[in-house]
């Protein structure tokens, strides 16, 4: 079984992955319900998790009787798992296979999930990006003319007629101005009509007022690539380049034209990329992930077009599902 939790991490994805060796997710909490010392022996299973102790230190100061069934572990979670913000009781998510719990650390959001191994076979659709653990993601393609389709709620912003490609972007970030909180999500971004080897070029020409409409990370993306550039994996270099937790010029929110927005982006640059920044620049996928310091670790920008995503349909579309919503089971 695996558990993964999404939070202020070292790890390039922020997140962190390990496997358990039980079978469901009843079998964990069972085997850690009367444990003397809960904190040691959850640090020592999945690493530091937010509030998770809680459950087992009430079972410990109630007696509560060790669940028989899924329904039974609800219901004790439901009561005494300690989560942050839950107004509308929806952060604790117990299915037969699956446990997904959101809880806030008074700093940022955080999920953490136990997946059993029939949810993760079952599911790769949902699953497959928030179980990977290896950097970078991979860069093989499909042949032109491959077909995508997502079927996952996405933003989009039109530089080109229809055509059947598309490219796609997921910026994971600790503070979106489009949402305020990491993880209330609202999708990722395409750009129909259009390869990754084209959205440089189609994104500095635009100079239209309604600029100003699109999402922040597509206004991002656009005044962090040069006037009459034709390569997008300048911008994410540039991208590495950028300090602090919530990098964005203070112009992006008065549309000005695009080479005034570039040159205050440069003004912002560091001299250097951070050396724990990582960047992997392929011809259909672009990705970096941006250390920022020791408190926040990473934030993390995927570019890929429908060329990558058909090559790897799961991993596109649990990484689409991961920047829609931290549930990957939310319909």
């Amino acid at each position: 079984m695996y558990f993964v939790c999404r939070w202020r991490e070292e790890s390039p994805f922020s997140k962190r992955v390990v496997t358990v060796p039980d079978a469901t997710v009843l079998d964990w909490f069972r085997r850690g319900w009367h444990r003397n010392d809960p904190d040691g022996w959850i640090d020592s299973e999945l690493g530091n998790v937010y509030g998770l102790e809680s459950i087992f230190e009430e079972v410990r100061k109630r007696n509560l009787p060790r669940p028989e069934s899924v329904d039974e572990l609800r219901a004790l979670l439901n009561e005494y798992l300690w989560v942050e913000g839950d107004d509308e009781g929806t952060f604790i998510r117990l299915g037969e296979h699956a446990l997904r719990v959101r809880t806030d650390d008074d700093e940022v959001d955080l999920a953490y999930y136990f997946i059993d191994d029939e949810a993760a076979a079952a599911s790769p659709d949902r699953l497959a990006f928030l179980l990977h653990d290896t950097w970078p993601l991979p860069a093989s393609t499909a042949a032109p003319g491959a077909v995508f389709s997502h079927g996952v709620p996405v933003r989009t912003v039109r530089l080109a007629p229809p055509e059947p490609e598309s490219v796609f972007s997921v910026r994971l970030c600790w503070a979106s101005p489009d949402t305020h909180r990491n993880l209330d999500l609202v999708g990722a971004t395409v750009f129909p009509g259009l390869t990754l080897p084209d959205l440089a070029a189609h994104l500095s020409s635009v100079d239209d007022p309604g600029v100003h409409r699109w999402p922040h990370d597509a206004r991002l993306l656009r005044a962090l690539v040069a006037p009459g550039e034709n390569d997008v994996g300048l911008a994410l270099e540039r991208y590495a380049r950028l300090p602090g937790y919530a990098p964005s010029p203070v112009s992006l929110d008065r549309v000005p034209a695009h080479d005034a927005a570039h040159r205050e982006m440069l003004e912002l640059l560091l001299a250097e990329r951070p050396t724990e920044s990582l960047i992997r620049l392929d011809p259909h996928i672009a990705q970096v992930a941006r250390y920022i310091d020791g408190f926040f670790g990473f934030d993390q920008w995927f570019l890929f077009d429908t060329q990558w995503a058909a090559a790897h349909p799961d991993l596109a579309r649990s990484l689409l599902r991961y920047a829609a919503h931290w549930d990957p089971y939310e319909t």
